[in-house]
């Protein structure tokens, strides 16, 4: 499971740790949406998502970002990713692949569709030689959630196996369109995570915010911790991910089934095998799950661009 790198030239600016690294998901098909949101155009002058949530990394002290990709899309990584942020970030691209799995496993037939977002963290373990930050290359997560982020890694030994999550609150990621999974992240009096607990289809209703567990219907709290997926990791994690993994492949799981990030950090938990932090964050997280969450979001990054929290353009290309 290796990365290709496309590294381009540190330019001048804000410092950076080049130790500190951000891993950009950015494999998924965007089913739901309809499209490569990842290089949808949002902001006023045609920054995307991916912009806004590597310029909060890049000034919150990271210096390197590796994009997890389906190789398909190299051509179109080469010609906007690398151009577009070479001058002041190293950038690597690792390839998430279908057939890239622990030995003694194939493809099943007539799988398609990637196999979830831990497959695509093992998919760049060959680049994730410190720390590192997860994020959803189709969310923009705010500098506070990124800058936290940061600090831990930071603070944190490299070698120990303690990690950490951001947590936001439930109503600060709700979509005005349609309902959103959520994982709600359950913790001890020290803020260390016990549990992880998928909820989907959240939305408002007569009496609060509901969703759908397997064990049926729950009420959810406004504020509410839920993960939206930005995880602060060390290399710890990447062995037992790895064994998390080949026990979901080990269930014949067909041409459908996803493993995704939080249930093998659960795991990881749960066997005693990592500790994970979760960090509180007032962030508002914006992003696009719907078509129809296009304009609020445009109209979300319009509004802090007017308050000066970003520049009009966050980019030179040139």
């Amino acid at each position: 499971m290796s990365g290709q790198a496309v590294s381009g030239e540190q330019g001048s600016g804000r410092p950076s740790t080049p130790s500190l690294t951000a891993l950009f998901l950015a494999a998924g098909f965007g089913r739901r949406y309809g499209g490569l949101k990842q290089l949808d155009p949002f902001g006023p002058s045609g920054a995307t998502l991916v912009d806004y949530s590597l310029y909060d990394a890049w000034r919150s002290g990271f210096g390197r970002a590796v994009f997890v990709i389906r190789p398909e899309m190299a051509t179109e990584f080469e010609r906007t990713v690398r151009r577009r942020y070479q001058r002041r970030m190293e950038i690597v691209a690792a390839f998430q692949r279908l057939d890239d799995l622990p030995p003694a496993h194939g493809v099943p037939a007539g799988r398609t569709r990637p196999w979830g977002t831990a497959h695509a963290v093992l998919s760049a373990r060959d680049q994730l030689t410190g720390g590192f930050v997860v994020l959803n290359a189709d969310d923009k997560y705010g500098r506070e959630a990124l800058s936290a982020a940061a600090e831990f890694l930071r603070c944190a030994n490299p070698a120990s196996n303690r990690h950490a999550v951001l947590g936001f609150r439930l109503d600060h990621t709700l979509s005005p369109v349609g309902g959103v999974n959520r994982a709600v992240l359950e913790a001890d009096g020290d803020g260390v995570l016990r549990r992880v607990t998928e909820i989907t289809g959240i939305a408002p209703s007569a009496h609060g915010l509901r969703g759908q567990t397997v064990a049926g219907e729950r009420l959810l709290a406004a504020d509410a911790i839920v993960s939206m997926n930005l995880w602060a990791l060390g290399p710890p994690i990447l062995p037992p991910l790895t064994r998390a993994f080949d026990r979901f492949l080990r269930t014949d799981p067909g041409a459908e089934a996803e493993y995704q990030l939080p249930e093998g950090i659960q795991d990881a938990v749960e066997r005693g095998e990592a500790s994970v932090q979760v960090l509180p964050t007032g962030s508002r997280w914006c992003g696009v799950t719907y078509a129809g969450d296009r304009d609020w979001v445009r109209a979300v990054l319009a509004e802090e661009t007017r308050l000066g929290l970003y520049p009009d353009v966050l980019w030179d290309e040139a």
